[in-house]
């Protein structure tokens, strides 16, 4: 399947899709976060979620990403997701930059994000689209398996 082939939706939490991309985001988070999973599942909510960005490859969903406002400059990067079988086709660049551009659309300046270290293909991916690491913020102070990365938007 081709780039070409993926379509780009914006929404929010609300998203039958995007809920049920969320479940398999979450399985796939209790096994990584072993026995950290329940301290990371409480700040994974999508209540307060307004965008979200989803992909699809014809009408199947394959993909997704949300930002949530952080402070005045700034978004939080949340619920990135790409389909098992659907990895390593360049999905999950596209919904962040489409995240991004949103981002800037709405006034922001700067994405923030966490991941973890039993992510390193996560890592790599925000590494490679600009994203550098810096120290643990808010609850994630602390938490040893924890990475947080920013990137100035325009």
């Amino acid at each position: 399947m081709s780039l070409s082939t993926i379509t780009l939706i914006r929404t929010n939490a609300a998203s039958p899709d995007f809920q049920k991309l969320i479940k398999l985001l979450d399985a796939h988070l209790a096994v990584t976060d072993e026995d950290e999973h329940d301290f990371y599942n409480q700040y994974n909510g999508i209540d307060s979620i307004k965008y979200v960005v989803m992909a699809y490859a014809g009408e199947t969903a394959v993909g997704c990403g949300a930002i949530k406002h952080y402070d005045k400059q700034t978004v939080e990067v949340k619920r990135m997701f790409t389909s098992p079988e659907q990895r390593g086709k360049g999905i999950a660049v596209q919904v962040l930059n489409e995240l991004e551009a949103w981002a800037v659309e709405l006034g922001y300046s700067r994405c923030l994000l966490e991941t973890g270290k039993r992510q390193p293909y996560a890592i790599r991916l925000y590494e490679k689209q600009g994203y550098t690491v810096v120290p643990n913020f808010g609850q994630y102070a602390g938490m040893e398996n924890s990475v947080c990365m920013e990137k100035g938007i325009s």
